[in-house]
């Protein structure tokens, strides 16, 4: 069984870039497609992005697209999502995930393993 830990938050101006990591271990890490989602408080869980075991794909949520990027080295047992052009709205806390599906998903049920989370703070 994998255990996932996310790094790499903070707090960021609005126009700037962080680069988050979900690292992974216990487990294959690279027999699991990963996701990226965010939770805002008072909000649901949300889709960010999603990359297959052997980094094909990836997949974008519409909020993300030409802003994010998400990147694995499966060597590094390791998963990057670079975020540029941050938003005050972009603020929540990210989490990382692993599902057994082959195709990774938007909905955050079809994951199995969770990362703690880690904050990301946009101000304007």
């Amino acid at each position: 069984q994998v255990q996932l830990a996310e790094s790499g938050g903070g707090l960021v101006q609005a126009g700037g870039s962080l680069r988050l990591s979900c690292e992974g271990s216990g487990g294959t890490f690279d027999f699991y497609p990963i996701g990226w989602f965010r939770q805002a408080p008072g909000k649901e869980r949300e889709f960010v992005a999603a990359i297959r075991r052997g980094g094909s794909g990836p997949y974008y949520a519409d909020s993300a697209k030409g802003r994010f990027t998400i990147s694995r080295d499966n060597a590094k047992d390791v998963v990057y999502l670079q975020m540029n052009s941050l938003k005050p709205e972009d603020t929540a806390v990210y989490y990382c995930a692993g599902t057994v599906h082959t195709v990774p998903g938007s909905d955050p049920r079809e994951y199995d393993y969770w990362g703690q989370g880690t904050q990301v703070t946009v101000s304007s």
